[in-house]
């Protein structure tokens, strides 16, 4: 879990430096931040998507994921306790006339940095991998500098939001860390980044974060927190396919 608390922390400094900085940029820059990180975001989503070996397994992964999480409301209830995180900790009362417009802001913030810290490789890898060996960080150091970085440019423009972001990632990565620790051994070695269960599992997940871009873009606004139950169904495809002795890579 180390590894996963350093990436945590790195979420939490680089977003205070970014509430920092941001307060000292107009709307206009501040908007036009957001289009760059939608730009980096649609460029990350096409190189994930782009490692599945058979794009048909994204593709119903994205499909029933998206049915599951349309059912389950995941969208509504991560925005809901988005909501009250705001209302618990962030909420200025000398904002009366602009309420409704900061919490819209936070529950942005915590959404989009939710999910673009919390699906890809790293994410899945890193403390899978930390897991296993306790004193192994590699990945998640390299993914805490990544996040510091984004979480700076983040929080400038989508303000207080983005640092509670650090909560749901310490339960993701937290979560693969335990499984990590359950497969110390053989088997953890079978989950290397070119594993077909790792490699459609990011594939998936980078159908996501292309979503996601279209919201950062203005393009279209799809529930994408809906989505994410294809990063669950991504690995079961893989593994029921195994089972029926289906080759999904001719």
């Amino acid at each position: 879990m180390t590894g996963t608390l350093l990436n945590v922390v790195t979420i939490l400094a680089g977003s205070a430096l970014g509430i920092l900085i941001g307060s000292r940029f107009s709307a206009n820059i501040q908007q036009s931040v957001v289009t760059g990180l939608g730009l980096v975001t649609l460029v990350l989503g096409v190189q994930n998507a782009a490692q599945s070996g058979n794009i048909l397994v994204p593709l119903l992964s994205l499909v029933i994921g998206t049915i599951l999480g349309e059912l389950l409301d995941v969208d509504g209830k991560l925005k809901a306790f988005g909501a009250w995180l705001q209302a618990r900790f962030a909420a200025d009362p000398s904002e009366a006339g602009g309420a409704q417009a900061a919490r819209a802001r936070f529950i942005n913030g915590f959404v989009t940095a939710s999910l673009v810290f919390g699906i890809g490789p790293l994410a899945v890898l890193g403390p899978i991998q930390n897991g296993i060996d306790a004193a192994d960080i590699r990945l998640l150091a390299i993914k805490s500098t990544l996040d510091f970085f984004a979480a700076i440019a983040f929080a400038a423009s989508l303000g207080v939001g983005v640092a509670f972001s650090a909560l749901p990632i310490f339960v993701i990565q937290g979560g693969f860390a335990l499984i990590g620790m359950l497969l110390a051994g053989s088997a953890g070695a079978a989950l290397g980044a070119e594993s077909p269960l790792i490699r459609e599992l990011t594939a998936s997940g980078g159908l996501i974060l292309i979503g996601l871009a279209l919201v950062l873009l203005e393009v279209k606004q799809p529930r994408v927190a809906n989505m994410l139950p294809a990063l669950i169904v991504a690995p079961f495809i893989v593994l029921g396919a195994s089972l029926l002795g289906v080759t999904l890579y001719p």
